[in-house]
């Protein structure tokens, strides 16, 4: 829709400046990222870098969009509170996500099931911690903001192959958007992913690097701030914990 001349305008054969930078905005296609938390900490933990674990999630997720056409409408981190760990290994994903929350990353949480073992040899009965619900939850949350329509495209940054059922049905019933598959670093992509998803990328250990946090994450009035936790420094012993 142009905006009509005013009386002192001269007809030139271009549009207003004002209306053509609307146009543009209107067209910017909008892009979500949806980041199954363990699945990546787990792999940035193999590169052997603790550094790395400090990664400002809407930075990564903004490097694999095409920022002339795309703009990052939401990012969402689903995870769940490792309470059976250490106390500094909670403390610090505790830490973690609430430099998320200041950088705009909507945390969505799942939680860990206690789980009776047996080893079938020796009887040795221990206990474990499976986590739970952040597969449903990614899946759900994709298919309900489709159905809202909230994104044109969508970025899984997973290579969980039990989501390929919810993109099958995404693209069934809305051709019209992307869903790419992003590859955690040094993992592999799902073949069930690959093949329900549009398209897909992988991070790299450089994209990671450029997406750090600040050793102090502040908010932007300064007010909210959280320092980032030893076991996320580069002097930290490697744990995959």
């Amino acid at each position: 829709m142009s905006i009509p001349w005013g009386p002192h305008e001269k007809a030139t054969g271009h549009k207003p400046v004002v209306c053509f930078f609307s146009e543009m905005f209107m067209k910017l296609h909008r892009t979500i990222a949806l980041i199954d938390g363990f699945n990546l900490y787990h792999a940035i933990a193999r590169l052997r870098r603790p550094e790395l674990k400090w990664i400002n999630l809407r930075i990564l997720s903004g490097i694999f969009i095409n920022t002339s056409i795309e703009q990052l409408h939401g990012v969402f981190y689903f995870t769940a509170y490792a309470e059976h760990v250490a106390a500094a290994a909670l403390q610090a994903q505790k830490a973690y996500i609430k430099a998320l929350e200041i950088a705009a990353v909507q945390p969505i949480l799942g939680y860990f099931k206690k789980k009776d073992r047996k080893c079938p040899n020796c009887n040795h009965k221990w206990i474990s911690h499976e986590e739970k619900e952040t597969d449903v939850n990614i899946a759900s949350y994709l298919i309900d903001l489709a159905y809202q329509n909230a994104f044109d495209r969508a970025l899984v940054i997973s290579n969980d192959s039990d989501l390929s059922p919810a993109i099958r049905l995404i693209r069934k019933r809305f051709p019209e958007k992307r869903l790419t598959t992003v590859a955690p670093p040094n993992y592999y992509h799902s073949n069930e992913l690959i093949q329900a998803s549009s398209d897909k990328a992988r991070i790299r250990p450089e994209h990671l690097e450029l997406s750090l946090f600040p050793v102090i994450v502040k908010n932007a009035l300064g007010f909210l701030s959280v320092a980032r936790p030893e076991e996320y420094s580069a002097e930290a012993t490697y744990s995959e914990k």
